[in-house]
């Protein structure tokens, strides 16, 4: 499956794949839906990750070139790369597409004040939760907001994270929010995972704005949208609707200007309570709606009607102990893509561990294995509107994470385990596990 690297190109081949996924369900002769009906790891009878055995794969200039049975493999220019899976499973390079991973400060206190008893939205009322990191941001420096990211970003490719998105939101002034992206402009350039920024201006109403949020939406929309795209920092725009965040007529204020900037949108809705969020996401077209744990089976309809993909994240519901789970089940069998992510962030789902979030997604979301493994690939790329990261077929970035077991499924069944072995990015060895 594909061409023959020409002499004088970059040239990777990865050989001896006991397990290939390529992330590319089909269908088998007796035409089972791959979505619904998972039949193993037959490549024969069709499988929903769109399996292949005794594999190999070749890499041209960083991009996919060919990719197949290992006895019909082409030949390669003298000087190739060769990465030996010696029989273990390889997948696509994993996607964290929603985090807070650009913060400062520490919120361990809210931890504890939980478990006295205390909920998320009376410790953000007294003066904790997203302000309190706010205040933190807004008092650093870009650079060491780049310093403390920094081994964040490793943590996460050792791990297997290839892409990530981030998200601004600490700042909440025009100077401080155009210093968090920045901030993320200066990661891309300085390690190897790929960086996907939004804007999340529009995370909660600040301190010096309370009781004002209509001022607070026309200064994001005057003042802040226009500089974020004009430097171009940001590819989405992100609202958090909540009781304690922004309503709906005001995400769509924001939305719309956003859409008029160029900026995509995405929202932060249903986490606790159902606004009607989810029907504002259809009605722009959102590339996706995140969260999800309150939503209803008219906003689950509502989403796939329009075709917003669907971002759970369990390790933020498990970490507030608050025992409502996102539908992720429901979700899929509405026929939604269903992607999963970290939620990464210092005060409700303090974890780096994009894979553990996939094993709650089965285990809380009651997902299957193989829709948890294409909620960090294949779905999370989509949920990033790219088509070009998350699976592997030709001319797609050649991003892979080389496992130590033949058996994909560990990667969700092994919780809190890494059998991370080697990580691609873009047709480049960027982390082996041996140094």
């Amino acid at each position: 499956m594909g061409d023959l690297p020409r002499k004088g190109r970059e040239v990777l081949v990865v050989r001896n794949i006991g397990c290939l996924v390529t992330g590319n369900p089909w269908k088998s002769p007796q035409g089972d839906d791959p979505w619904k009906s998972p039949q193993g790891d037959d490549p024969k009878r069709g499988d929903a990750l769109g399996l292949l055995t005794d594999a190999a794969l070749i890499a041209a200039d960083h991009l996919v070139s060919w990719y197949g049975p290992q006895a019909e493999m082409p030949a390669v220019p003298l000087g190739t790369q060769i990465l030996d899976a010696h029989g273990n499973a390889v997948l696509p390079g994993l996607i964290d597409c929603h985090t807070h991973l650009v913060h400062v400060g520490d919120r361990s206190g809210e931890f504890a004040l939980r478990a006295r008893g205390q909920t998320y939205l009376e410790i953000a009322a007294a003066g904790g939760g997203i302000m309190a990191t706010v205040r933190a941001v807004r008092a650093a420096s870009e650079e060491h907001l780049v310093e403390t990211a920094l081994p964040r970003l490793r943590r996460a490719l050792a791990r297997g994270v290839t892409t990530i998105e981030i998200k601004s939101g600490y700042g909440l002034t025009v100077d401080d929010e155009l210093k968090m992206l920045r901030a993320m402009r200066s990661l891309s350039a300085r390690q190897p995972v790929e960086i996907v920024p939004t804007f999340l201006g529009a995370h909660t109403v600040p301190t010096e704005h309370r009781g004002r949020p209509d001022r607070y939406v026309e200064l994001l929309v005057r003042d802040l949208l226009p500089q974020v795209a004009a430097q171009r920092l940001a590819r989405f725009c992100d609202v958090y609707v909540e009781q304690s965040a922004f309503s709906v007529a005001q995400a769509r204020t924001i939305l719309t200007a956003a859409r008029e900037h160029g900026l995509e949108p995405r929202l932060h809705t249903d986490q606790f309570n159902a606004l009607g969020g989810c029907a504002l996401a259809a009605e722009l077209q959102a590339v996706s709606a995140d969260h999800l744990e309150a939503a209803r089976p008219r906003d689950i309809r509502a989403l796939r009607r329009a075709d917003v993909v669907a971002v759970i994240m369990p390790l933020c519901e498990v970490y507030l102990g608050r025992g409502r789970p996102a539908p992720g089940r429901a979700l899929a069998d509405a026929g939604l893509r269903v992607a999963v992510a970290s939620d990464f962030n210092p005060g409700s789902a303090n974890c780096e561990d994009l894979a553990v979030a996939a094993t709650l997604a089965v285990s809380r979301c009651k997902l299957t294995v193989e829709e948890a493994l294409l909620g960090i690939t294949r779905h999370a790329a989509t949920a990033l509107g790219r088509d070009d990261l998350g699976r592997l077929h030709v001319g797609a970035q050649c991003d892979l994470v080389l496992l130590d077991t033949p058996s994909p499924v560990r990667v969700v069944s092994d919780m809190g385990a890494n059998h991370v072995d080697r990580v691609v990015k873009a047709g480049r060895l960027v982390h082996s596990r041996d140094g």
